[in-house]
């Protein structure tokens, strides 16, 4: 059996864990079933997020092939050093809270039985990044005023903090003085274009637009060049409705100001007229709210990590109740909901929804119930995979094969809107993002970046190293630094700009 306890930080402080309350029970229940112990990893993580996706005690399979090979193609049997078949995952922030011997005793029992235990599965296994748990996130910013009705709350207050630090003036003046500094010599030299582009992806409701161009105006009056005048400004976000309080939240700057309704890991299809105009994209918390597989470095060989969500028994008995349904219905109108939305699902079953309210509270009850499943799948070859267009897996290997073993994000979303944001920018221009960043692969061994939920929405950390390999691959230099301009956050700030 081989035990990783990544929390190892925990151990030590005024208050340090019990290791023994996470440990003896799981190995107990092992040691008492019939599993081959040599064939058996034990992972203990620390979940931070209170809202997740998965139980105290779960129970994943490693596949020993393939599920799809090339056409025609051999049986690519890889090498490694060992040879698992199940991996026994424990959240030790929870762990004390349940009977951890009997319920992992159970879970075997269902595994060995190849049962469900009454689960109700809401899809086949696959990679994660096509999991509907993006189909939930998508619909809560497209119904994103249906739930913070529901919830009496905006988005942003569910973030650390109540507020996002894209809305930190100092941060918005420091940006501007670099802008001014790229242009003072380009207008010197008549080098300056006259129409001055400023792309943000992911505008939220105006906030940080509405400091941006505040400060932008004000800057530029004492600074004397006129650039204000020649400033386009583009807020893009996936949500009209943020798009609309977005527009109102900027009114004094209007004709400074276009909205675009875009896909953020496709920018250029709407954004392809401005390719090498931009000076600045600036994006904030969206990379970490993008569709991503994981992938996992075991015993010397590669898998994809598939997933496969579900509705515990409980809890889906709960909703059949909510819906005037029974527990197999739960999921055909879960997906109904995820197809058509709150507002239109009440319309097509009112003997379910009595009104939109009540479609809403069954749309909140599901996400909140809804748990992901979880098993390694040998990957044929990183050759074959694809992170996203123009991006191969073969990018993965340096990070894959850095040391010990290692699961990481892939966050193909995020890659795929980074690569094709590159290609919008000015020669002079540069790429700004202030998200959840991992800055070292050593992190991803020792802590649990995701995927959590944030309200309705889902989040997790996102692969820097990778981004930056991938940047450097396509001539920028990428640089991450702490949030500068406050202290204590998990913030981390993104730059990416051609390599000189």
């Amino acid at each position: 059996m081989l035990v990783d306890f990544r929390p190892h930080s925990r151990l030590r402080g005024t208050t340090p864990i019990d290791i023994t309350t996470a440990l003896v029970p799981v190995v107990e229940a092992l040691s008492e079933d019939s599993t081959d112990l040599s064939k058996v990893r034990l992972v203990c993580d620390w979940v931070q997020y209170r809202e997740n996706f998965r139980d105290v005690v779960e129970l994943r399979p490693i596949l020993a092939e393939p599920e799809r090979l090339p056409a025609g193609g051999p049986v690519i049997e890889q090498v490694g050093v060992r040879d698992d078949d199940m991996e026994v995952a424990v959240d030790v922030r929870r762990s004390g809270k349940v009977a951890l011997k009997e319920h992992t005793a159970e879970l075997l029992r269902e595994h060995a039985g190849g049962g469900t235990g009454g689960r109700v599965t809401l899809e086949e296994w696959g990679p994660g990044s096509a999991s509907c748990i993006w189909s939930f996130n998508a619909r809560y910013w497209a119904d994103l005023d249906l739930w913070e009705k529901s919830t009496g709350r905006g988005y942003e207050q569910a973030l650390p903090g109540g507020e996002s630090d894209a809305r930190n003036h100092d941060a918005a003046r420091d940006l501007i003085r670099k802008l001014f500094a790229v242009w003072d010599p380009l207008s010197d030299n008549n080098a300056l274009p006259e129409e001055l582009y400023v792309v943000e992806l992911g505008v939220g409701n105006g906030s940080q637009a509405k400091v941006f161009l505040d400060e932008f105006r004000a800057l530029d009056l004492a600074h004397g060049r006129g650039y204000y005048r020649r400033l386009h400004y583009l807020m893009c976000d996936y949500s009209q409705h943020v798009l609309d309080l977005a527009r109102e939240t900027v009114c004094d700057h209007l004709a400074h100001v276009s909205s675009f309704a875009l896909d953020a890991t496709r920018p250029r299809t709407s954004l392809g007229f401005l390719r090498y105009k931009v000076f600045l994209v600036y994006i904030s918390n969206v990379y970490d709210n993008l569709p991503t597989d994981e992938v996992a470095q075991l015993g010397g060989r590669t898998y994809q990590v598939q997933t496969r969500a579900y509705l515990p028994p409980e809890q889906a008995r709960a909703l059949a109740g909510q819906a005037n349904t029974t527990p197999d219905q739960v999921g055909a109108l879960v997906h109904k909901l995820l197809r058509l939305g709150p507002a239109l699902l009440a319309e097509a079953a009112p003997a379910n929804f009595a009104d939109t309210d009540a479609a809403v509270t069954f749309w909140r009850a599901a996400w909140s119930a809804i748990r992901l499943e979880e098993r390694y799948v040998p990957l044929a070859g990183l050759d074959l995979y694809e992170i996203a267009p123009e991006v191969g897996g073969e990018m993965l290997r340096p990070l894959l094969e850095s040391g010990a073993d290692v699961r990481m994000h892939v966050n193909n979303g995020a890659l795929a809107s980074f690569v094709d944001s590159l290609q919008l920018l000015h020669p002079f221009g540069k790429l700004v993002c202030h998200d959840l960043f991992v800055t070292d692969v050593q992190s991803y061994r020792s802590h649990f970046r995701g995927p959590g939920k944030y309200d309705g929405s889902v989040v997790n950390w996102v692969n820097g190293p990778l981004l930056a390999h991938v940047g450097r691959r396509h001539g920028f230099d990428v640089h991450y630094a702490p949030f500068s301009h406050r202290s204590g956050g998990n913030i981390v700030t993104m730059t990416a700009q051609v390599r000189d």
